[in-house]
């Protein structure tokens, strides 16, 4: 059950209001989330709505966006501080939606594929098992969640920050809606 209300905003976004039960926001002008690595900047200004959490744990957003200019990114983040952080979401690129997932330690890295259908909604949902982020998306007219990434993360992390995260870094004003959010005790350790 989604529960925006009481939850933290890391980098507040010019817009941002809940309504029928769903967070709807427009996001700051060029922002995002990057430490570094190929493009040589660091930025750690993208909007990020969250809870905290310790231990393992599955958090799950399903949400949808205006995906127009190159970049445009909605999605889950996990998050223990600026230099260690995992996103996960769509990400516009190449002038079509991609399921992207970057994780960052100390320096960030990026894998990205094609979603290969059209859709409305997408669902992105990570697992965290001791030193493990399982990586999971599903869209609106998909019935089972696929795999997108197995990553490390450092497991001496207790507490982490989790939620809904969402960045313009071309432009400012895109439109992310997140219709809903959950936070539970792991689904399962099970990958296939």
């Amino acid at each position: 059950m989604s529960n925006f209300e009481a939850m933290t905003w890391l980098n507040p976004p010019p817009s941002a209001e809940i309504r029928n039960g769903a967070l709807q926001a427009r996001s700051g002008e060029k922002t995002d989330f990057w430490q570094g690595t190929y493009y040589g900047f660091h930025r750690d200004d993208g909007h990020f709505l969250h809870q905290q959490r310790k231990g393992d744990f599955t958090a799950e957003v399903t949400f949808s966006g205006r995906y127009e200019a190159l970049y445009d990114q909605a999605g889950l983040m996990i998050r223990a501080d600026e230099r260690r952080w995992m996103k996960c979401g769509i990400e516009y690129t190449d002038s079509a939606m991609h399921f992207s997932t970057v994780v960052t330690n100390g320096n960030s890295d990026w894998s990205a594929f094609r979603i290969d259908h059209a859709f409305a909604q997408m669902s992105a949902r990570v697992t965290r098992n001791g030193d493990a982020l399982f990586i999971q998306y599903r869209t609106d007219v998909m019935t089972e969640w696929r795999m997108a990434r197995l990553a490390w993360f450092d497991p001496a992390i207790e507490t982490l920050m989790v939620g809904p995260a969402f960045c313009s870094p071309q432009r400012t004003d895109f439109e992310a809606t997140f219709h809903s959010f959950t936070l539970t005790d792991p689904v399962s350790r099970d990958i296939h």
